[in-house]
């Protein structure tokens, strides 16, 4: 993967992990949201419904009491207490039921078959057994009990709260209930709309997320597009540089060979056809002028090797970097009248490919320049190496220049060619200069025997 596409990466997978984070925590809050709210909605109902149960049991009491009070014809006014009670009622599934300590049904107003029936083992879906649960609750005094019955109207089993309570002189238990279908409904409809929220809010989150993404996907494609017409730029200006270095040295080499090379040998064959012509007139001065032409011969055979010498020096391949460095100080220093000194530690070079041309190649630049603009009168060359690296500095007593302006102008090999060279081996380049004193120092890693750095 590209390191832009990395950025880009980098940039979406965190808003998108963070998102997610987000909406599970949106969603596990919202649900535990829901369900506190389905059960104070459940709580509020049944705290209703139970006071409800609670008064039409006191009614039915209040209703039966003179009945049950009556210390007369026990067996008259039960009857009696059980005819009325089967005549109340409220609403097409509210009635009241009355069992004994046994669990057998006295009276139920919507289920006469029922009665005469003992249920004491009769379990509701939930394996709850009803009449023992209701029998316990009445002898507790707690009077409520929640249990599954079937509905009269539907003939389903529903979920019914009870009421409770033990006429002991008796042994009976009366009670009455409500189907708690109003219930499930509500706390249905609570859970349903915090649903509905869940999915309005997941679906704002997932807007604003897109929104998010594309905003970040938008801008990293702008950054693509700025990187990659600034790449073109510094692409366009390094080929044009590569091309004008390559047409400068060739100017170079063809001015060489034509102001110097070509005239010198032109003028040897000038000299040759005189010598030959003075030589068949037979005139003693033929050899004098052939003496002259041996002289420029050699002048022309220095000019080649030097020019050869300024496109790669041989003893870089022979001698090594410190002999080749040494004769290009010694070269510079006959052909410039400045006075340079030289000296390096003879350590034993093991370079990375290519490091030592670079070295060569910074020395040549960098004598170049002060041959050119420093006005200097000493040059001082070193070059010092040790098991972990090599250390170049070149220094003169010129009149110095602005060094950051110079590396702004982009023009030339210059200052940043010899950057580039530093940096494409891993190495440091740091270059001071001021009146009086200018320092060009570069540290390049050294490769051991064993080809590590």
């Amino acid at each position: 993967m590209q390191l832009k596409h990395k950025i880009v990466a980098l940039g979406i997978l965190p808003l998108v992990l963070a998102i997610a984070v987000i909406c599970a925590l949106v969603i596990s809050l919202n649900r535990q949201l829901g369900d506190q709210q389905a059960q104070l909605i459940e709580d509020s109902i049944l705290a209703s419904k139970r006071a409800e149960l609670k008064n039409y049991v006191e009614m039915a009491k209040s209703l039966i009491e003179p009945l049950y009070d009556d210390g007369h014809g026990d067996a008259h006014a039960q009857q009696q207490v059980l005819e009325e009670l089967r005549k109340l009622s409220f609403g097409i599934n509210g009635y009241f039921f009355v069992y004994d300590h046994e669990g057998r049904s006295l009276m139920h107003a919507r289920q006469s078959e029922l009665v005469g029936q003992y249920l004491w083992d009769m379990k509701d879906p939930h394996g709850l057994p009803v009449i023992q649960a209701l029998l316990k609750s009445a002898q507790s005094g707690e009077g409520f009990q929640r249990y599954a019955w079937n509905k009269p109207s539907s003939g389903q089993v529903t979920d019914k709260l009870a009421y409770v309570v033990m006429l002991d002189r008796w042994g009976w238990m009366l009670g009455t209930g409500i189907y708690l279908e109003d219930v499930e409904r509500a706390t249905q409809q609570a859970r349903a709309e915090v649903a509905m929220g869940i999915r309005k809010t997941m679906m704002a989150i997932a807007v604003v997320a897109l929104v998010a993404v594309l905003f970040v996907f938008a801008t990293g494609m702008t950054l693509n597009v700025s990187e990659h017409r600034l790449a073109d730029k510094k692409l366009q200006r390094l080929t044009q540089r590569i091309v004008s270095l390559q047409e400068e040295e060739r100017s170079r080499v063809s001015r060489e060979l034509h102001d110097g090379i070509s005239q010198v040998l032109v003028s040897i064959k000038f000299q040759f056809e005189l010598a030959s012509h003075v030589l068949e007139n037979g005139q003693d001065k033929g050899l004098g002028i052939l003496r002259d032409a041996t002289e420029r011969l050699g002048e022309a055979i220095g000019e080649v090797r030097s020019l050869s010498h300024d496109l790669r020096s041989s003893l870089l391949d022979t001698l090594g970097l410190q002999a080749a460095i040494g004769q290009l100080a010694a070269e510079f220093e006959q052909r410039s009248g400045l006075t340079v000194t030289y000296n390096d530690n003879e350590f034993d070079c093991h370079l990375v490919d290519g490091a030592a041309v670079s070295l060569f190649r910074i020395v040549q630049e960098g004598l170049t320049n002060i041959e050119r603009h420093a006005h200097a009168k000493n040059v001082s060359i070193t070059l010092h190496g040790s098991e972990e690296n090599v250390r170049l500095t070149v220094v003169d007593d010129g009149v110095g220049f602005n060094v950051a302006q110079v590396e702004r102008r982009h023009t030339g090999i210059g200052l940043r060619n010899i950057r580039e060279r530093v940096e494409h081996f891993g190495g440091r380049f740091d270059l001071v200069s001021m009146p009086g004193r200018s320092e060009l120092d570069v540290l390049l890693p050294m490769k051991l025997p064993g080809g590590k750095r």
